[in-house]
């Protein structure tokens, strides 16, 4: 008995022994599964990412940029564009009541006039009433709710009075209008669908002679904006800003920086266009001087202001008044001293990097990945909320102006109007209208 209990002992040993093997078996066999199928998924992944870069390449781009190199970094905040808070001395009408005021005009009465982007046109009584007057395209309860709305809703930009107290409107989506400021009845002077010379009639000819030098011809609008009336004929300047891109994609003209845009002419006694100007970058704002010899036109996607000769020996000649600005013009207006002012849409400042629009615009392949991959209202993100307002003299030089840093006014400022010991600052989507009273 004694002989055979080592025996035994040295029986039961292999199996505990098998038994820890087998454990470390089954634990190698489940690893090497484990990796296996982690190698699978990462080529699995691999292969879905490869497969969506191939399609994301092969998808195609809704822009087609060319390359641009602007003339240098932004202009430093220094002398008369060092920061101030000028704009913060002010306050903030009709918060929830008007969206977007974006330009403005007055009667003789006190009554100012701005278009939002409802589609709506409104009067701003001297006593700070707000009346509606119209609509420029249909009334729904969607209009201002969002920017798809707008080519049935309409959306006023420009905004002036002519000779006869009527309202010249530029919508966007619609066309060049005259509205009654009292009755709100509205007549089309141009829409939009028409092409240039299919409207113009027995001016035709004339402007199809040009066809080869304008390369405008025959293309209807799709983004009307500026605007400007003579008070000596009645001439209503106008803009195009792209033959391609209407409102609700200004961030991809923007992006694209093509010379799609126009200045343009309408004389509405006889009906006919003429084309002043094409191949421009998103030319927006236009305002004329005291005595109407020019007028300036902003080149908003590239930073840029145009002087364009109507009179005197220039007449018919451009020049560049100012270039590589601190920020994107928008809409310019004389000032109630005799300068021009100009609101800035958008900063254009250094900070730890370059301004994205500088960074990007030499690439074109940058740009179409962009346009492929960001929703356009992600670039809000993008936009620093400071206002800012740049005062010329009548040469073009740069004398002064107005920030608000912090944005606590107002920023995105479209439009500077000076009315009665009033600056009206407009924009292009603010639910409110910031006003500063001047000093007394």
């Amino acid at each position: 008995m004694d002989r055979c209990q080592p025996a035994a002992v040295v029986t039961g040993g292999p199996r505990k022994r098998n038994r820890k093997y087998g454990r470390k078996a089954s634990t190698v066999v489940l690893r090497s599964h484990v990796f296996a199928s982690l190698r699978l998924k990462k080529r699995s992944l691999l292969v879905a990412l490869l497969a969506a870069a191939v399609g994301l390449y092969l998808l195609p781009s809704p822009i087609d940029p060319k390359p641009h190199i602007l003339k240098g970094p932004p202009p430093a905040l220094e002398g008369p564009l060092a920061p101030n808070a000028r704009l913060q001395a002010g306050r903030r009408l009709f918060t929830g009541k008007l969206r977007g005021p974006e330009s403005f005009t007055a009667d003789e009465e006190g009554n100012v006039y701005t278009g939002t982007v409802d589609g709506k046109l409104w009067r701003i009584g001297p006593d700070d009433s707000l009346s509606f007057i119209t609509q420029m395209g249909q009334n729904l309860p969607e209009c201002g709710s969002s920017m798809d709305y707008e080519p049935v809703c309409g959306r006023p930009h420009g905004v002036r009075l002519d000779r006869h107290g009527q309202l010249i409107v530029a919508d966007s989506y619609i066309g060049l209008h005259s509205v009654n400021p009292k009755t709100g009845e509205k007549t089309l002077l141009l829409p939009n669908s028409k092409g240039l010379f299919e409207w113009s009639g027995s001016f035709w000819r004339e402007l199809k002679s040009r066809r080869s030098t304008s390369g405008a011809g025959g293309v209807p609008f799709a983004f009307l904006n500026g605007l400007e009336v003579s008070s000596e004929d009645g001439t209503i300047y106008f803009t195009d800003s792209s033959s391609r891109w209407g409102r609700r994609h200004v961030k991809l003209e923007v992006i694209e920086l093509n010379r799609l845009g126009r200045l343009l002419a309408f004389d509405p006694q006889t009906g006919s266009v003429t084309v002043l100007l094409d191949s421009l970058y998103m030319p927006n704002g236009i305002a004329l001087s005291p005595d109407e010899s020019f007028l300036l036109l902003a080149e908003t996607s590239i930073g840029r202001i145009l002087r364009v000769w109507l009179k005197g020996p220039r007449a018919g000649t451009k020049e560049v008044l100012m270039d590589n600005m601190v920020g994107y013009p928008d809409n310019i207006r004389l000032s109630d001293h005799g300068t021009f002012l100009v609101g800035v849409t958008t900063p254009r400042f250094r900070r730890f990097l370059p301004p994205f629009l500088d960074m990007i615009a030499p690439y074109p392949a940058v740009k179409r990945f962009l346009a492929k991959v960001i929703p356009l209202r992600w670039y809000d993100i993008l936009l620093p909320r400071y206002g800012l307002v740049l005062e010329l003299g009548l040469d073009g030089e740069l004398v002064g102006s107005l920030h608000d840093p912090e944005g606590r006014l107002t920023w995105a400022i479209s439009d500077v109007f000076q009315h009665r010991g009033r600056t009206y600052l407009g924009s292009t989507d603010l639910p409110f209208l910031p006003v500063i009273e001047e000093e007394r």
